[in-house]
């Protein structure tokens, strides 16, 4: 049965935006300040927490049903988005939840992702996510694992390869996904990155540094 709605976007308070955002045409679900690296090009290694006027370190970690109580009618965006200051994938079986009940309420999901979630989950977690996800966009971030590792800081040894092998598996379980990688970052080679890509039968998506949300 599909929960009801407690709150619609315009009964979000200031503390709960931190919570879930909009940006254009999508909510954005902040599920996590934890991740699998520490890239030194994300604003929250560099003394900035916000996105887009929003303040996004978390005091809480919210579980399933404050997301979807804050989340009203899905249908009223493009997208929800699980993305914010962590890897949302580490909260896997909170954010499995959530779009479940997304889907069952006629929204669209997408993830923002690392691509490391088989690696720390230690299964291929992309079939649960084909029940539920209609997109994935991948930060690829590197040609190969010398820059990699130099800009992303991965926690876990073998952390490019696991994200490349996501990358390939994805499109088997979700029809909509795109790997990401930035213009302007020292090292990163982009056409190499747009080949990589297209290598495993996934779009690129090029983005600029220091360019958020």
């Amino acid at each position: 049965m599909a929960r009801p709605n407690t709150l619609t976007p315009a009964t979000i308070s200031a503390a709960d935006s931190t919570l879930v955002y909009r940006i254009e045409d999508n909510l954005y679900v902040n599920l996590t300040d934890r991740c699998t690296l520490a890239c030194q090009f994300c604003p929250k290694h560099n003394g900035c927490t916000e996105v887009k006027g929003y303040e996004l370190e978390l005091g809480q970690r919210p579980d399933a049903e404050k997301i979807i109580g804050l989340i009203g009618d899905p249908k009223n965006y493009n997208a929800i988005v699980f993305c914010g200051y962590g890897e949302p994938t580490l909260r896997l079986k909170v954010l499995l939840e959530i779009a479940h009940w997304i889907k069952a309420n006629g929204g669209n999901t997408r993830i923002n992702t690392d691509g490391l979630g088989n690696l720390v989950n230690k299964r291929n977690i992309l079939p649960e996510l084909g029940e539920c996800i209609d997109a994935l966009s991948i930060s690829l971030n590197a040609q190969n694992e010398e820059i990699y590792n130099r800009h992303c800081v991965p926690a876990l040894s073998g952390a490019y390869d696991a994200m490349l092998d996501f990358v390939e598996q994805a499109p088997h379980y979700i029809t909509d996904v795109s790997a990401s990688a930035i213009n302007g970052l020292q090292g990163v080679d982009i056409d190499a990155c747009r080949q990589l890509s297209e290598q495993r039968g996934v779009k690129f998506r090029q983005r600029e540094l220091d360019v958020v949300g």
